[in-house]
C-alpha cells in the first residue's frame, strides 16, 4: 500500500507541464508589454483571466465534491476498490460534476 513510486513520474510530468504554460504565459506578458497595447486591451485580457480563473475553481470544486460524494457512496455500500462499480461510479460522479458545472455557468 505505501508504494508511491508511480506519483513520481506523474509528477514530473505536472511540473513540466506546468513551468511550460507560466513561462509561456510571462512571455506572452512580455511581449504585450513590448509592443505597448492599448491600456483597454490589457484590461480586458486581465479580466478575462481573472473571469478563467475564478470558472476553473468552480468546476473542480464541483467536480470533486461530486467524486467525494462518490467516495461515500462507495463506503456505504461496502465496494471494494477493484470492483468494476467502484470505478463507474467514481467516473461517473466526475461527468456528472463536469454536467453541473456547465449547468451552473450557462445559468451565471
Amino acid at each position: 500500500m505505501n508504494n508511491f513510486e508511480f506519483l513520481i513520474p506523474i509528477t514530473l510530468f505536472f511540473s513540466i507541464a506546468l513551468s511550460i504554460k507560466f513561462v509561456v504565459d510571462g512571455r506572452f506578458r512580455r511581449r504585450l508589454a513590448e509592443t505597448h497595447a492599448s491600456e483597454d486591451l490589457v484590461k480586458a485580457m486581465l479580466a478575462a483571466d481573472e473571469v478563467s480563473r475564478r470558472h476553473a475553481s468552480l468546476k473542480w470544486g464541483i467536480v470533486l465534491t461530486a467524486i467525494g460524494v462518490a467516495f461515500g457512496l462507495i463506503d456505504l455500500v461496502n465496494l471494494d476498490a477493484g470492483s468494476p462499480a467502484t470505478y463507474g461510479l467514481l467516473i461517473g460522479s466526475a461527468g456528472l460534476g463536469m454536467l453541473g458545472f456547465h449547468m451552473v455557468d450557462r445559468k451565471s
